[in-house]
């Protein structure tokens, strides 16, 4: 898919047409994420920043089950 770098006030910005949002399920004011890769800049809705830190959670979590328990009661 094309798309065309155009002028926002003293920015640039890309528009990004409505069959695109759809496959990315994004709407107006979402946050998209620009992640350079060695094929090049993919855009994705996937935070990758987010991902680290769940991971890091749900580790800490199978290695704390019985702490985590008593906290639940």
């Amino acid at each position: 898919m094309k798309l065309k770098i155009t002028s926002i006030g003293n920015s640039a910005g890309v528009i990004l047409p409505k069959e695109l949002l759809a496959r990315l399920r994004l709407d107006k004011g979402d946050e998209l994420y620009a992640l350079e890769t060695p094929g090049g800049i993919k855009l994705t809705v996937f935070d990758p920043e987010l991902a680290e830190q769940m991971e890091v959670a749900e580790k800490l979590m199978r290695e704390d089950r019985a702490v985590l328990r008593k906290l639940a009661q």
